[in-house]
């Protein structure tokens, strides 16, 4: 009479192996500016900004690196990035205020969402895990903030030195 036991077993198996997939999936679209969300607790599409023109928004598929329930960036005048979902170096997934410029490229290369759309995302990737997917490119013919047609790209200030001659930090400059 094993069968009693082998059944539970059983069962546990494919239990567990369903708690193992259970995993937040993020593509994101630069040609759309949208992301597509599938986690355990529902499917979501919603409108982010990505990189505008002279900056670039890495593409690729990458796995969560950090979560920081709020970042303020160093890199960016102390920009706030609440529910910042880190994937690769200085970039991430993050809320921003400027809800109106969702839906086309606006940032330095992190992808930007509204910030209930990310207090939801960091609690499905701090709950479950995830993965995140980029492709697509995006949208011809945005020029946003000093970028115009025919200007040269719109690249960050270089580094300025501090009044003692030391250079200021540039280590973990995180940020949009």
């Amino acid at each position: 009479m094993r069968f009693p036991l082998i059944a539970p077993a059983m069962l546990f198996l494919f239990a567990s192996a369903g708690a193992a997939t259970a995993t937040t999936h993020i593509h994101i679209n630069l040609s759309t500016q949208t992301m597509h969300v599938q986690s355990s607790s529902g499917s979501y599409s919603w409108p982010v900004s990505t990189a505008r023109a002279g900056y670039s928004t890495p593409r690729g598929s990458f796995a969560p690196t950090g979560l920081q329930p709020m970042h303020y960036s160093r890199k960016y005048h102390m920009s706030p990035m609440p529910h910042s979902i880190f994937f690769r170096g200085g970039y991430a997934i993050h809320g921003s205020y400027e809800t109106g410029m969702l839906g086309r490229p606006a940032s330095h290369g992190c992808v930007r969402l509204s910030p209930g759309h990310a207090a939801m995302l960091y609690q499905m990737v701090q709950s479950e895990g995830g993965s995140i997917s980029i492709s697509g490119a995006p949208p011809r013919g945005h020029y946003y903030g000093s970028a115009r047609r025919g200007a040269a790209s719109n690249y960050a200030a270089p580094r300025r030195r501090q009044a003692y001659g030391n250079p200021l930090p540039s280590l973990f400059d995180f940020g949009d």
